[in-house]
């Protein structure tokens, strides 16, 4: 049976944020900010094994992953888009993680519950990529296995990380999760202040 400390977290916080005119990793939910949040997310299911890509604004957000204790890398080229830093941060894992969660950092309610049921389904072996569904919906974060880190890195054609996923789509499994939170995108003020009222600190 896999366990939480086998799998790992590639957060993705390198985005300019354009539509929303604020750095959305910092902004405030309640107690915490999206990013704290995020992070607390996989250290309650027991995933210590989490790497944060920063570009845009790095310089403000990397204190914050210092003072949480997180591994972080710096996607010098951020600007060619989030390929680009889901490349920069598949570099950084390693050691004995068998998968990993690919988490936005604009997508800060996914529930606990959700993480486990992935795990679970991942542990069959039977399958590469665990997708969450909610409503016939695909969201985030998916988990895939580091077995596709080598196609993952010498990818170089359109379409990025969906195209790629979709030549392995014998190996993916959906999996129906109670969460809307793995559609809950925040990329605009009225997307946040919608949020803010839906989901409690």
């Amino acid at each position: 049976m896999i366990k939480s400390k086998d799998i790992a977290a590639l957060i993705l916080c390198a985005g300019r944020s354009s539509r929303m005119g604020d750095f959305k990793p910092l902004l405030p939910l309640g107690r915490d900010n999206f990013i704290e949040r995020i992070i607390g997310l996989y250290r309650g299911v027991g995933i210590e094994d989490i790497v944060v890509v920063c570009g845009h604004e790095a310089q403000l957000v990397m204190p914050e992953l210092t003072r949480l204790g997180v591994s972080f890398v710096k996607n010098q080229h951020y600007d060619q888009g989030m390929f680009s830093s889901i490349q920069t941060g598949v570099r950084q894992l390693g050691g004995q993680s068998l998968a990993f969660f690919l988490q936005p950092a604009d997508i800060p309610f996914v529930q606990p519950d959700t993480i486990q049921s992935l795990i679970a389904a991942f542990s069959n072996g039977e399958t590469d990529i665990c997708r969450p569904c909610y409503l016939g919906k695909h969201g985030h974060p998916p988990l895939i296995s580091l077995a596709l880190s080598g196609p993952i890195l010498e990818f170089a054609e359109a379409g990025g990380m969906r195209a790629l996923l979709a030549r392995y789509a014998e190996k993916s499994r959906d999996v129906q999760c109670n969460d809307p939170g793995i559609l809950l995108d925040i990329d605009t003020p009225e997307d946040y202040e919608k949020a803010l009222k839906i989901y409690s600190p």
